[in-house]
């Protein structure tokens, strides 16, 4: 569905073809170009483009003048003229010297992947943090390549590539834009400080905590709501949501952990992205769980999987223990269920399924489950008892003289992290 951006001067719909470059490095890397091109489809139509046409050429190398072939821009202009359209979108990242020729031989809007998931971040930030998240990566990107972006800045209209830091801030020169930038990174450091501090009382408090994780529109979002009645936006789209979300997740046994929905990931996700989200994105790394959400009905789910555990290992997240949810089951085809892996660390799951939701809750259970400890606390360490309750899963309480003894269920994790509080506390009889 084509949704119309509104200006004060006019309404302009972004109608758009794209177009597809197939190189020798793109055959390499194993990326599948059309499960690609589906993909750019979902994103166009997320940022409320209209496709009309899909164009596709495959050449050794980019040109270095158009990125396309003279020949496949020709092809280009005559679609565009043909089916109305206003705009271009490239699958792959444009330099902007390739943006200005293309502008200035096709008379379009000319938009690369980046700038299109960039636009849609835009449109998607509303807190404090998302927003100037956003803001930098798009200035950030956009600085190299001023000198391209005439056309974009000048069309009137807004439409995608112009939503974010907007005009104004865009036709101002490099100075003003790297002032920008670094008045940004202030801010944004501002807003890291305040949210390690909210990491380091969570884990003052032993708080246990579980990230979602997965590729965008995998079922995140639904999944944190369905377990916790958390009140969050749902969607069928990509990027629904960007700002980390936390709730409290009651486990089997009264235990309880803080679980926290991230931002979804997606194929190229764009470096200057990935850099101003890392704040974010690495809640991931002070998580004692990971549930990686799949959607195990996309055709492209093999690749989903693979993009976000190459994230993970970016983010230093790879080795934190994991359960692949494979959700939308509902949705899935015989042959599709047959074959998704199977065993220890694997779920087959529907998100409105609550039978699913508590087999969920006891995995999660298992999976943090560990020894069981025996502790004699004295009945006046009231903080360490309590410690015991939040960090481990409490199986038996009897009382002797002024001590209390507990018989705790822990794992090793958990108690590296709070051995230094517990060790002294351990019954050995």
């Amino acid at each position: 569905m084509a949704i119309t951006t509104h200006d004060t001067e006019t309404d302009v719909q972004d109608r758009a073809i794209l177009v597809s470059l197939v190189t020798d490095k793109i055959k390499r890397t194993g990326i599948d170009p059309e499960l690609s091109l589906q993909e750019l489809v979902q994103l166009a139509e997320t940022a409320g483009v209209e496709v009309l046409d899909v164009l596709r050429q495959n050449k050794e190398t980019p040109d270095s003048r158009w990125f396309i072939g003279k020949g496949k821009v020709e092809e280009l202009r005559m679609a565009a003229d043909a089916l109305g359209a206003n705009t271009a979108i490239f699958d792959q990242e444009l330099s902007g010297a390739q943006v200005r020729n293309l502008e200035e031989a096709l008379d379009l809007k000319i938009i690369d992947r980046t700038q299109l998931i960039l636009d849609i971040f835009a449109g998607r930030a509303k807190t404090r943090e998302g927003i100037i998240q956003v803001e930098l990566a798009q200035l950030s990107y956009l600085l190299p390549r001023l000198s391209g972006q005439g056309k974009n800045l000048s069309r009137l209209g807004g439409g995608i590539g112009t939503r974010g830091p907007g005009e104004s801030k865009l036709e101002t020169d490099r100075r003003h834009i790297r002032d920008r930038i670094t008045e940004l990174k202030r801010q944004l450091d501002e807003v890291v400080k305040t949210r390690e501090l909210h990491r380091e009382r969570r884990r003052k408090a032993g708080a246990v905590q579980v990230a979602l994780v997965g590729y965008t529109n995998a079922g995140k979002s639904t999944l944190l709501k369905q377990l916790t009645d958390a009140d969050v936006y749902i969607e069928n789209q990509l990027f629904a949501t960007l700002d980390p979300t936390s709730r409290v997740l009651e486990l089997a046994g009264g235990k309880e952990v803080v679980l926290t929905d991230t931002v979804g990931f997606i194929q190229n996700l764009p470096h200057d992205l990935v850099a101003s989200f890392r704040a974010t994105l690495e809640e991931v790394n002070e998580a004692n769980l990971v549930l990686h959400v799949v959607d195990a009905s996309s055709p492209m789910r093999e690749e989903q999987m693979e993009v976000v555990q190459t994230i993970l290992q970016d983010l230093g997240a790879a080795s934190t223990p994991q359960i692949v949810l494979f959700n939308k089951i509902d949705l899935c085809q015989p042959e599709q269920l047959e074959m998704l892996p199977t065993g220890t660390g694997y779920l087959k799951i529907s998100a409105f399924n609550p039978e699913d939701l508590t087999r969920i809750t006891e995995m999660i259970a298992d999976e943090l489950a560990g020894d069981t400890l025996n502790f004699r606390i004295p009945g006046d360490r009231g903080d360490i008892s309590s410690l015991l309750y939040r960090v481990g899963e409490v199986l038996e309480t009897t009382y002797d003289e002024n001590d209390v003894l507990y018989n705790v269920r822990l794992n090793k994790e958990d108690y590296d992290k709070w051995g230094y509080m517990l060790a002294d506390f351990v019954d050995l009889q």
